[in-house]
């Protein structure tokens, strides 16, 4: 499998830690990049971002239209919204980025995987199968895919880690009700989930964009200079 293509904005000076993000239906790694200044985390940081960009597919609720998306989407039901094949598929190819940003020299435990919408139920589903430990998750306006197989298919190895959880309470794309599923069903199968809201749609608002800089500074900044 070709390793998947992304946006990189490098660390001013060594990379020490990582943040993949992954992009939501119709956007492309470009989406998200922009936001890395409005982060301003420390320019001593030494993070560098991976913004990549899902392969192009027809989209059946857009009529079939071929579109950046990480899977089919059939209908806007949510129990049925993600295809499972599609969805286990770009998991392999996101954790295979991950495979060699790890076997580049970054530590697993100082990566973190986020991702909005589509993004964010791949994140969710690499998080309880993941072979090694990530520093932290970040699932943006998102819901999970096939839950009813956690308990079956998770290990233990990232039930610690720190998951940030966020939500629109306006959302119309994905309603605020599937990202609390997400949340309570990882928080009781015993993963350290916490639960944010915001009163936006299905979008980034600046009180998140200041939530999610704290949360990648409390996860890496303190493990890459001790």
């Amino acid at each position: 499998m070709a390793l998947l293509p992304f946006v990189d904005v490098k660390a001013q000076g060594d990379s020490r830690a990582a943040v993949v993000w992954l992009h939501g239906l119709g956007d492309s790694g470009h989406g998200f990049a922009p936001i890395v200044p409005e982060l301003r985390l420390p320019a001593d940081a030494g993070i560098r971002f991976l913004f990549p960009h899902a392969p192009e597919r027809p989209v059946t609720v857009n009529g079939g239209m071929r579109m950046r998306a990480w899977y089919d989407i059939k209908t806007m039901d949510l129990t049925n919204r993600a295809d499972e094949a599609g969805v286990r598929e770009s998991a392999a190819a996101v954790q295979q980025l991950l495979d060699k940003l790890i076997s580049d020299g970054i530590s697993s435990e100082r990566i973190i995987l986020a991702g909005f919408s589509q993004g964010g139920v791949i994140a969710l589903h690499l998080l309880p199968r993941l072979p090694y430990k990530l520093a932290g998750v970040m699932a943006l306006s998102t819901y999970m895919c096939a839950p009813d197989k956690l308990k079956d298919e998770s290990n233990n190895i990232n039930k610690a880690t720190p998951v940030l959880v966020a939500h629109g309470s306006q959302d119309p794309v994905v309603p605020m009700a599937a990202g609390q599923q997400a949340y309570h069903t990882l928080k009781n199968a015993g993963f350290n989930v916490s639960w944010h809201d915001y009163r936006m749609q299905h979008s980034v608002c600046a009180q998140e964009v200041a939530d999610i800089s704290s949360f990648i500074q409390r996860r890496l900044l303190t493990q890459v200079t001790n």
